[in-house]
């Protein structure tokens, strides 16, 4: 299969409602065949009801190593059980790869809301040990204490799926026989997501600072200003990056350009997006006229319960805390900083053949997710941890030492937390038996004493 025709497969897979057709030819597309002849409707177990409508077997994977994978669809019963049931739906897939004894290693699996518009595509992965059966003597798997992971891509109407296109690419470009799961699985890789980002919006911070210094370098009035103030350009920069992604992750919560009357969560997921092209097509700045005042006279202010904004004509929070106050030293009201349009949004072609080079054409190539990974559970997605791991990485070598600011690995984050909790609970549930059994000791050091 060519690049154009693999793009286009995936787009039509993942940017849509969901269609049991094309998840079919994708999958097949993808593992260059698959057994269809065990294709059957599976039971719903009673422990897995109130979050699994149905669930379809279309048939089974064998890779090139010889491991196997079921191809399933899983019909959910609410909408939000795809953001809060992860954990549920990770053991209801697992329960179905131990059917039978079969020990299944993968599944590829579509969870699917009810109206079809939203749908996750997931990886999920067991982990076997074996042992001997002390009856027949025979080698037999058995189920670890954490059977499954699962790595999911978020796909339907509202979602983009630029990440899947390049992830899934060579897989579906090869045609010379079956992937192994390895190779599917490295398709589903966070941690190549979460580089590639870094390495975008790295260049994308020095596209910034390059744009702004040669703005103070032609307006003398600006540049007599920043250095009366000590407004540095680098500082400045990082900062417009750092407002831009975290609205990325407050729009995809729906919390802003909430209508009159609505309810938080009910904004579109594409805000930024619609502003900026009101504001290009209106030729307003989008800077200085558009998110300036969004930052520092509308996210940074406290307009009451409604936080309803005149302004742009729809519900916007109050975001308290500093990364939307302005700099010390910058009066945003009085000081017009001119960057160009296309800083933002343009139609430049880029060299791996995306339109748009801009700060927001870049952004909305990928995925975001409000939902911190685990070492179970991850999305092939954007999530908040980036916000961590920009700040540490954009930060000066000798200065991040000074603040002592260095980011922590999650997995590192869970163990700490992990551990923290069940010592918490061993020492607080458990101090009766301590006692009873420091007095049973006591009694027989002491046996004279009562």
């Amino acid at each position: 299969m060519d690049k154009t025709t693999a793009q286009r497969l995936v787009r039509e897979t993942f940017k849509a409602a969901f269609d049991k057709k094309r998840y079919r030819d994708f999958i097949n597309e993808l593992c260059n065949g698959f057994d269809e002849g065990k294709a059957q409707n599976m039971g719903v177990p009673d422990a897995f009801t109130p979050h699994v409508k149905s669930c379809q077997r279309l048939g089974t994977f064998e890779s090139a190593d010889g491991e196997l994978a079921d191809v399933l669809i899983v019909h959910l019963t609410d909408s939000y059980k795809l953001e809060r049931t992860r954990t549920a739906l990770r053991d209801f897939v697992a329960h179905k790869l131990k059917r039978d004894e079969s020990y299944k290693e993968a599944g590829l699996v579509a969870f699917v809301a009810p109206d079809s518009q939203s749908w996750r595509f997931s990886f999920v992965r067991m982990e076997y040990e074996t042992k001997r059966d002390p009856k027949s003597g025979k080698i037999k798997p058995e189920e670890r204490l954490t059977p499954a992971r699962r790595y999911s891509y978020i796909v339907g109407v509202d979602e983009e799926c630029h990440t899947a296109q390049s992830r899934f690419l060579a897989l579906l470009q090869d045609t010379t026989g079956k992937p192994t799961l390895s190779q599917i699985e490295e398709a589903f890789s966070v941690e190549s997501v979460t580089k590639e980002f870094f390495a975008q919006y790295a260049a994308l911070f020095a596209a910034t600072q390059e744009a702004l210094d040669a703005i103070v370098k032609k307006d003398a009035v600006l540049r007599a200003d920043f250095v009366a103030k000590k407004v540095s350009t680098v500082d400045f920069a990082k900062k417009l990056l750092g407002q831009i992604v975290f609205l990325y992750f407050i729009q995809k919560k729906g919390w802003l350009g909430v209508p009159k009357g609505g309810k938080w969560g009910d904004g579109p997921r594409n805000f930024l997006r619609k502003l900026a092209d009101a504001a290009i097509r209106e030729k307003k700045c989008l800077f200085n006229d558009v998110l300036e005042p969004l930052f520092y006279d509308t996210l940074a202010t406290d307009r009451g319960h409604e936080a309803w904004c005149k302004e742009f004509g729809c519900r916007i929070p109050f975001l308290n805390g500093g990364l939307f106050e302005p700099l010390a030293g910058y009066d945003w009201a009085k000081t017009n900083i001119s960057f160009s349009n296309s800083l933002f949004s343009n139609q430049e072609r880029t060299p791996a053949g995306d339109t748009g080079s801009g700060i927001l054409d870049v952004f909305d190539r990928y995925n975001f997710t409000v939902n911190e990974s685990e070492p179970l559970e991850k999305e092939v997605a954007i999530d908040p941890e980036m916000l961590g791991k920009v700040f540490e990485n954009l930060i000066e070598e000798n200065r991040r030492k000074g603040l002592g600011a260095f980011y922590t690995p999650r997995e590192v984050v869970h163990y700490m937390c992990q551990e923290s909790l069940i010592n918490y609970l061993d020492t607080t549930l458990n101090r009766q038996s301590s006692i009873i059994q420091r007095a049973r000791s006591w009694k027989r050091v002491c046996p004279l004493r009562t």
